[in-house]
């Protein structure tokens, strides 16, 4: 399912809302059928019990939902048990579940409690591990309430003996990406691309009036009016000559304030993510504003964002299948350092999420390693957020540091790291 291009600066456009849940539903039935198998099997869990109340649904339940549920129904309980045939989806619910088979019949005098019945599919399925969604390391996959654990641990009896964590699964079921929605998360970032084209277009920012946070509210605006609301709020920074990176917590970041006017010289930097189709980009990018006489940056922007680029080559290099997050930072970081490069790497897994389950590739505060999510290994068909930063010296601005940070989508298969949209190897030029 590819977005559809339209004319207008804006080219690429999601499909109408209805076409988008389709497309949803179909991918959810083909996950259950072809993805969950497998992923079971190698997480060792035969029975996985997905539980939330509604508006406090765990994280993994709203990936299993239709797509026309926009949450949790009263008390919404998924199983999914592992056999010879497959796997089976079923629903403990008051309401049909979409593809999921009902095994509760509800109402007064109508059948026993959902919990009972919870307890009665565990005894015909007699699993020998029933994975939960408990976890240290990953939020996304420690979405089992505490209130939720105890009724499900009083209702099985002795079968709680059974319970073990899901976190492999859970993760593994979030981070994992069909091909259709590789292509997807495609157009999605080439539509970030163009909503960022635009906004660092003399169409958006007037030099000398319009401000940083004025840019930042446009681009918040023109997502939500294509229908593609952000998952965070925009953030557009400025550096500028005579301004030095401040420290903020060990790390240089940019000084000048967010409603300063943006003047000719100055550096532009985005950080922009989107939601469609229910998966989510993250993406930065940069622009220069020209001075008069300026056709280009200047040699020393242009040489920081080379570096940026030798950057995501030396850590998409190290994205190798099997290597821990930790081991891809610190095989990226050696290889930079034995190039001279200084900066971070703290790229990410994206899809249903943001900052999605899967293996943490550094942290911008922790470049040593991420105990725990940084442990989790790399697998194929999933898709990151390649991001990371670069400091460097630019002698036409006096030797002054600039902090050049870059984020472009890729996606890991078996023909290796792609990017999903390209990525930025010259500044955009506002004039």
């Amino acid at each position: 399912m590819s977005l559809v291009a339209a004319p207008g600066p804006t080219r690429t456009v999601p499909p109408p809302l209805r076409v988008q849940a389709d497309v949803r539903d179909r991918w959810l039935t083909q996950r259950l059928l072809d993805v969950l198998p497998g992923l079971m099997d190698r997480a060792g869990i035969d029975l996985w019990v997905v539980a939330g109340r509604e508006y406090n649904e765990d994280p993994v339940l709203a990936t299993l939902l239709p797509a026309s549920w926009l949450s949790a129904r009263r008390r919404t309980i998924l199983l999914l048990h592992r056999s010879d045939d497959g796997v089976t989806p079923a629903a403990v619910s008051r309401y049909p579940v979409g593809q999921f088979l009902p095994a509760w019949t509800a109402g007064e005098g109508a059948g026993s409690s959902q919990w009972a019945e919870v307890r009665r599919f565990v005894e015909q399925a007699d699993p020998r591990r029933i994975g939960i969604d408990v976890s240290e390391d990953f939020a996304l996959a420690d979405g089992l309430s505490h209130t939720e654990h105890r009724l499900l641990t009083e209702a099985l009896g002795p079968y709680a003996e059974r319970l073990v964590s899901a976190e492999r699964l859970a993760v593994s079921w979030l981070e994992t990406r069909l091909p259709e929605e590789i292509d997807a998360l495609r157009g999605m970032n080439r539509l970030a691309h163009e909503v960022i084209a635009e906004a660092f277009s003399p169409a958006v920012v007037r030099v000398g009036e319009t401000t940083a946070l004025d840019v930042t509210w446009w681009i918040r605006q023109h997502l939500h009016d294509l229908g593609v609301e952000p998952w965070f709020q925009p953030s557009v920074l400025l550096q500028r000559a005579g301004v030095p990176l401040a420290e903020d917590g060990g790390t240089l970041l940019p000084a000048v304030p967010s409603d300063a006017v943006v003047r000719p010289g100055d550096l532009l930097h985005c950080d922009v993510g989107l939601s469609c189709l229910g998966l989510r980009t993250d993406t930065q990018r940069n622009a220069y504003v020209l001075r008069p006489g300026e056709t280009d940056a200047p040699a020393g922007l242009r040489a920081a964002l080379q570096a940026a680029n030798r950057l995501q080559d030396l850590t998409t290099a190290a994205l190798v299948p099997g290597r821990t997050g930790n081991e891809v930072l610190a095989t990226a970081r050696a290889a930079a350092a034995d190039e001279g490069l200084d900066g971070d790497v703290y790229s990410h897994p994206i899809g249903y999420h943001g900052h999605g389950a899967g293996p943490a590739i550094g942290q911008w505060d922790q470049q040593h390693g991420v105990p725990g999510a940084g442990d989790h290994p790399v697998h194929l068909d999933t898709a990151y957020a390649l991001e990371l930063a670069v400091r460097r010296t630019v002698p036409e601005w006096g030797g002054q540091c600039v902090r050049l940070g870059l984020e472009e989508g890729i996606a890991l298969t078996g023909d290796g790291v792609g990017y999903l949209d390209g990525r930025q190897t010259d500044f955009l030029l506002i004039g």
